[in-house]
C-alpha cells in the first residue's frame, strides 16, 4: 500500500496542471460517492457535481508535493498529509493539505481533501 496514495493525489495536481477537461475527467473517476471537500475562505462543498466542476478552473502553473505521509485505518481507509507549494499565473500558493481515501468497489476514493493556507 505505500505510497498509493501519494502516487493518487501527485496524479491530480497533474491533472489539476494540465487543464480543466483532464481535472474535471480525473476527480469524476476518482472523487467518492459522497464527497467533501474543504477549501480556504471557509468554503466547504459537499455536492459531488460541484466539486467535479470547480476541479476544472485554470490550470497550475507548478506544483511541489512536499512531506507527504500516508497513514492507514484499515485496509480500506487511507488519510494522506502533506505540504504543497504551488503557482497559478504567477501567484504562489502554499498549504498544508489532507486528504482522506476510502475503498469504494475496491478502488481508492477521494472522500475528505482539505486545504489550510500558511
Amino acid at each position: 500500500m505505500e505510497n498509493e496514495l501519494v502516487e493518487l493525489e501527485t496524479a491530480g495536481w497533474h491533472a489539476l496542471s494540465t487543464g480543466p477537461a483532464e481535472a474535471t475527467a480525473f476527480y469524476a473517476r476518482v472523487l467518492a460517492r459522497e464527497p467533501v471537500v474543504m477549501l480556504t475562505n471557509g468554503l466547504r462543498i459537499t455536492d459531488r457535481q460541484q466539486i467535479i466542476e470547480s476541479m476544472g478552473g485554470p490550470p497550475w502553473s507548478a506544483f511541489e508535493v512536499i512531506e507527504p505521509r500516508e497513514d492507514y485505518l484499515g485496509n480500506d481507509v487511507g488519510v494522506l498529509t502533506y505540504k504543497v507549494r504551488a503557482d497559478r499565473d504567477g501567484t504562489p500558493y502554499t498549504a498544508l493539505l489532507s486528504s482522506v481515501y476510502a475503498k469504494e468497489d475496491g478502488e481508492w476514493k477521494l472522500a475528505l481533501h482539505q486545504h489550510t493556507p500558511y
